[in-house]
């Protein structure tokens, strides 16, 4: 009996932190760039005692959080009219100077500021081939390759990466993504769209699916902790006066 009250408090556990993770999509379903986290699971086995049968395996194979992965498949993408906005076609990543930090991010929800500098929505420089990009005063035109063009002269490049699949970046923030373990290298295979914005790639049925799955089998889990605290109740009230 402890060994399924065990089990119930270890995915219990489980659930409940996977429940922030789909919470998390769902909340930023309409967030601009993001990537959706998709939770990964692991089994723990407890103690040498699981291995003496297939039932006892099933009963102590403990499921816990292994960690999240990111969908990296694009979101679709909407017209703005702003000539500063930039959607990706392709796998590339725009590239932002965040205080000592380089960050990546599928956002391209930029603007020119005060002295000229192109930021980010957050309001980090944005990094070109040759560092921060300095956009001049008048019309502004961006090619598919990244050129920034104002009234015909060329003001700078924007600078792209990609990564190889299954690299492991990491989520700073809402639209930010940390190279923990990657290597990023100069983007090929991309194209720009000047005037449009990348939204979420989170699904907004599946998220909203999801939550009520984990939500009822977290439920599920309350009420065997329930059922376990009662049994044990009702031993330690009946048996243990016995001994």
């Amino acid at each position: 009996m402890d060994s399924g009250f065990y089990a119930a408090c270890a995915g219990l556990r489980a659930k409940s932190e996977a429940l922030e993770i789909v919470a998390n999509n769902v909340a930023n379903l309409n967030s601009t760039g993001y990537r959706a986290h998709q939770a990964t699971f692991r089994s723990l086995l407890m103690g040498e005692r699981a291995s003496a049968g297939s039932l006892s395996r099933a009963v102590n194979n403990f499921g816990v959080l292994g960690g999240t992965r990111l969908d990296l498949s694009a979101g679709s993408s909407e017209q703005t009219g702003n000539p500063f906005d930039l959607a990706i076609e392709g796998d590339a990543f725009f590239v932002v100077q965040s205080g000592k930090q380089t960050l990546y991010t599928r956002n391209g929800n930029f603007h020119r500021t005060a002295n000229g500098q192109l930021v980010s929505a957050q309001g980090d420089p944005v990094l070109g081939e040759q560092g921060a990009i300095l956009v001049p005063s008048g019309p502004v035109s961006i090619g598919p390759d990244g050129t920034i063009s104002v009234d015909g002269a060329i003001a700078g490049k924007l600078k792209l990466a990609q990564f190889a699949p299954g690299a492991d970046l990491q989520a700073v923030g809402t639209s930010y993504y940390a190279a923990r373990g990657a290597t990023a290298t100069t983007a090929t295979g991309f194209s720009l769209r000047q005037g449009m914005l990348e939204g979420s790639n989170a699904n907004p049925i599946s998220a909203v699916v999801d939550m009520i799955t984990v939500q009822r089998q977290a439920e599920m889990l309350q009420r065997a902790l329930s059922t376990f605290q009662s049994e044990f109740n009702r031993i330690a009230s009946t048996e243990l006066s016995r001994v």
